[in-house]
């Protein structure tokens, strides 16, 4: 029941992703969790193209196991997807756009395609544009969400419109109880991003991990406050200083917000330091220095979830033993 056939597809033991968080999704998590049995995936959102080859390519020294590498089609950089193609990954993970463009050059290259979306209509697209598989990502999830339906109600009806393309949950799972619920919705596997946040190699601060682990699903906010660099585009995020601030405000909108234009930090890319804006849409990496009081932290609702911070390895292993746990009970009631 736990190795789906999408599992076996793959050449992956456990049917576990993790998401590909732009900078926050490095090598290091990305190899660990293929590693453990799982996928892991490379975020690709603001990465350069010759950064992200090179991020590809470290990744490759760390790990002999199937891994895909997110992009963002709508904040994709130059030739990004061309480096990836280039570089021939197992898997190319979509969001935020049409995947039609890209699947007949994919398949060439023997990548597979996967797309997350939103709603039933945006699966079909995908599904008739011959994507492998479609990542179903319910309005729990945590950073950018491009749906407003519940997990619970939008993977059984994407895996009824599409079948018989594999599908994915995202959104409100980061327990093994979570993966058996996801997979008795339809879907062959889960992609968890808030949990492997809370792990040892997310590349973001430890104050943010901490965060985390020390919140609950009602610490959430679904908003559209963080928009410098991606505007129009809901993320949900933990409730901090900037939320709280514009909230007393009365939410006013873009360029009449609290602090607007101030700089709230610094981050590192490759040798330069780049100022980080009050509102800056991505979430702070592990080079951000600054107040994080004031930057976008993102996390799902299943933060509720996460208790501690651990090796991604680790993570997989407890997630996988408490799923067949789970699902032991169950065939014997």
């Amino acid at each position: 029941m736990l190795k789906t056939t999408l599992c076996r597809r793959l050449g992956i033991d456990y049917p576990i992703f993790s998401v590909g968080m732009g900078p926050a999704a490095g090598p290091d998590l990305a190899a660990a969790v293929s590693n453990a049995g799982g996928c892991g995936v490379l975020g690709g959102a603001a990465q350069s193209a010759p950064y992200l080859r090179r991020q590809i390519q470290r990744l490759r020294t760390l790990t002999a196991k199937p891994f895909g590498v997110n992009v963002v089609l709508a904040v994709m950089e130059k030739g990004q997807l061309e480096t990836c193609l280039d570089e021939r990954v197992p898997l190319l993970v979509l969001f935020w756009g049409d995947a039609k463009p890209y699947v007949e050059d994919a398949r060439r290259r023997g990548t597979k395609v996967l797309l997350q979306v939103g709603s039933v209509e945006e699966a079909v697209t995908a599904a008739e544009a011959g994507v492998d598989a479609i990542i179903a990502q319910g309005v729990e999830a945590g950073g950018h969400v491009k749906g407003t339906t519940s997990l619970s109600a939008l993977v059984p009806a994407i895996v009824e419109a599409v079948s018989p393309v594999p599908v994915l949950a995202a959104g409100g799972v980061a327990s093994g109880r979570g993966i058996v619920a996801a997979l008795s919705f339809g879907a062959q596997a889960v992609s968890m991003g808030t949990r492997f946040l809370a792990s040892a190699e997310a590349f973001v601060p430890h104050g943010y991990k901490d965060r985390i682990v020390k919140s609950t699903a009602e610490d959430t906010v679904y908003t559209q406050l963080f928009d410098i660099g991606w505007p129009g585009a809901p993320h949900r995020v933990l409730r901090n200083k900037a939320v709280i601030e514009w909230d007393a405000a009365g939410r006013p909108s873009s360029g009449q917000r609290p602090g607007e234009n101030t700089i709230i930090g610094t981050l590192q890319r490759g040798s330069k330091s780049v100022d980080v804006p009050r509102y800056w849409a991505l979430c702070a990496t592990a080079d951000f220095k600054g107040d994080l009081e004031y930057a976008a932290l993102h996390a799902g609702e299943s933060c509720g979830l996460v208790n501690d911070i651990k090796p991604a390895a680790e993570i997989v292993h407890s997630l996988m033993n408490e799923a067949s746990h789970v699902a032991a009970r169950l065939h014997e009631m």
